[in-house]
Formats: structure tokens, C-alpha cells, sequence
């Protein structure tokens, strides 16, 4: 078991990583494609803020991932969360060396619940619903995750539409204060993406020290935190760049006054939920925030539907797909145990 233990836990961090190249590069795609930070003043922003967030934030998220599958005996739990892990893992890279912007919330939803299924039957998941407004198990994380792109595409709408109606008699002085803002924005948005990704990877890491006798409850430690929060931005430095082009400038072609309200308004809606505990993906609000730019403008035939419609449907398949691979992934690990 200590082997199952041992290689499990270094996929959930491998996890963290491939959710860096996909969501922490989303933390930073706007300031970049503006031009308001470089690339490498972007990564350590996002480095510092990715590791505040878990720490400041609260584990609420984590309590809500580490819950969706309940430790049952110690060998089983930890080959079901080894091969959810190893599916989402999988998952996250094949669309990023697609380029596309997937959720990794909804990749390792759909891994758990698929390995847990072939373990033990509908009964192995904790499905859920809402306890007053927090998520629980897989219904409400799903219910979480799909709501989420909405209000955050209507906060960088109402912003960015105010940002200019403020800028109507502005001089190109306004373009200063702007850049300023973006690093602010940035910042925030980093804290925000720290708060809730990086929580998903320590509430499945809890579960599994749980489930090895190392933990009695899913509340992480410290360090987890912060290992689980380096790992997620060592993906940005690794290369989410590919991630990076088709937020900041393949959706919709976007200006600094663009990139501050996109930013404002993703970072609020995720800082929100992350609060509530309720996973949401930061690709699928931050995607969405660019789409709603492109609407608080007026220019609807301005943005990239065939990219739009990419997305989607690669957030549609994902969760049937990373439940099936999971399926699979289980039954060679446990073949070999």
C-alpha cells in the first residue's frame, strides 16, 4: 500500500501541475496579452499570489473535493483517487497540446466518480447536492461548475462598460492608471485562482492522507497547502503559454481597458465561490469573462465563435471522458495491486 500511497500522492501533484498549465496560465493571459506585464514579471506575480491564496483563503473547496468520494477501506479509497487523478492528469494534457482551455475541476470530477463507480457502485460517491448555499459532493460541485462562466462573463460585461463610460473624455494619461490596475487585477486573481484550484488538488491529497492513516480529518496542513500551491504555478513556468494565446487574443482581441475588467470581474466571481467552497473552474470563468468583453462592447461578430464552440464542446466531453479513462485506469491499478 505504501507504493499505491506513494504514487497516488505524486499524481495529485502532477495534477496541481497540469492544472497550472491550464488555469494558472489563465491568471495571467489578460496582462500579457495587453502588454501590461511581461511574461516573466506575470509568473512571479502569479507565483506569490498562487501561494497566499490557499494559505488566506480557507479550505472550504478542499472540504468539498476531498468529500466526494468517502474513504472506505484504505486500499481501495487510495486506488480510486490514484486512478481519478491519473485520468485528469491525462486529460489536461492531451487539450493543453491542444490549446484548449479545458476545466480541470470537471476533469477530476469526472475521474473520481468514474474509478469510485467501477469500485463500488453508486453508493461509492458522494453525490449530494447544497447545504444552505455550499456545495456538496459531485451534484453541487457540478452544479458549481457549470453556473459559474455566467456571472462571470456579466461582471467583465457591466465592468467593462462602466470602464468606458468613466473613459469617455479621458486623455491618453487613463492608459497608465489602467496598466496599474492590471497589475492589481492580476494579483487579485492570482490570490482567487490559489484559493480555489490549488484547494482542489489538497482536498483530494487530504483525502488520501486520510485514507493512509496519516490524517484524521480532510482539513490539509500548512504544507500541503503550499506544495500543492507551488505545484500549480510551476505549470504557468513549464509553458502555459499555448493556453495563454487562445484566451488573450484567440476568443477576442483585447485592450488594456478589456484586460482590467476581464480580470476584476473573474477574479470576484472565483474569490466568491471559493468562499462558499464550491469548485469552479478558472478556464471556464476567465474564458467567459473575454466572451462578455466582447458583449460590453457591442461586438458579438468580433469574437471567435469557432473557438467559443472548441471549448464548449471540450468542456462538454470532458467529464463522460475522464470518467471512462478513470474506469479503465482503475482496473489496471487494482489488476496490479
Amino acid at each position: 500500500m505504501d507504493i499505491d500511497f506513494a504514487l497516488a500522492f505524486v499524481l495529485t501533484l502532477a495534477f496541481a501541475v497540469t492544472n497550472g498549465l491550464h488555469d494558472a496560465s489563465n491568471a495571467i493571459a489578460l496582462p500579457v496579452a495587453t502588454r501590461a506585464l511581461r511574461p516573466g514579471q506575470a509568473i512571479v506575480l502569479a507565483t506569490v499570489f498562487n501561494l497566499l491564496g490557499p494559505v488566506l483563503a480557507g479550505a472550504a473547496v478542499a472540504d468539498t473535493i476531498g468529500g466526494i468520494v468517502p474513504v472506505g477501506s484504505p486500499q481501495s479509497a487510495i486506488e480510486v483517487i490514484g486512478a481519478g487523478v491519473a485520468a485528469a492528469v491525462a486529460w489536461n494534457l492531451v487539450t493543453f497540446w491542444r490549446g484548449l482551455p479545458s476545466s480541470s475541476g470537471h476533469a477530476l470530477v469526472g475521474g473520481l466518480v468514474g474509478a469510485a463507480l467501477v469500485e463500488g457502485g453508486i453508493h461509492a460517491v458522494e453525490w449530494g447536492g447544497f447545504h444552505g448555499w455550499r456545495p456538496v459532493g459531485v451534484l453541487g460541485t457540478l452544479v458549481a461548475l457549470a453556473v459559474s462562466p455566467l456571472p462571470g462573463a456579466l461582471a467583465a460585461l457591466l465592468i467593462v462598460r462602466g470602464l468606458r463610460r468613466a473613459a469617455r473624455r479621458a486623455t491618453r494619461r487613463w492608459s497608465l492608471p489602467v496598466r496599474g490596475g492590471q497589475w492589481t487585477a492580476s494579483a487579485a486573481l492570482a490570490f482567487s485562482h490559489g484559493s480555489n484550484d490549488a484547494q482542489k488538488a489538497v482536498g483530494v491529497a487530504a483525502a488520501l492522507l486520510v485514507a493512509d492513516g496519516r490524517l484524521s480529518s480532510l482539513s490539509g496542513p500548512t504544507w500541503l497547502e503550499l506544495a500543492c500551491a507551488a505545484a500549480l504555478t510551476a505549470g504557468t513556468a513549464l509553458g502555459g503559454w499555448r493556453i495563454i494565446r487562445t484566451v488573450g487574443r484567440r476568443i477576442y482581441r483585447i485592450r488594456s481597458i478589456d484586460g482590467l475588467a476581464g480580470e476584476t470581474g473573474a477574479s470576484g466571481v472565483i474569490l466568491g465561490a471559493s468562499f462558499l467552497g464550491a469548485p469552479v473552474s478558472t478556464t471556464q470563468v476567465v474564458a467567459s469573462s473575454v466572451v462578455g468583453l466582447g458583449a460590453g462592447r457591442r461586438r458579438w461578430h468580433h469574437v471567435r465563435w469557432a473557438i467559443v464552440r472548441q471549448m464548449g464542446l471540450a468542456w462538454a466531453v470532458t467529464l463522460p471522458a475522464t470518467a471512462a479513462l478513470a474506469a479503465v485506469l482503475f482496473e489496471l491499478w487494482s489488476g496490479l495491486s
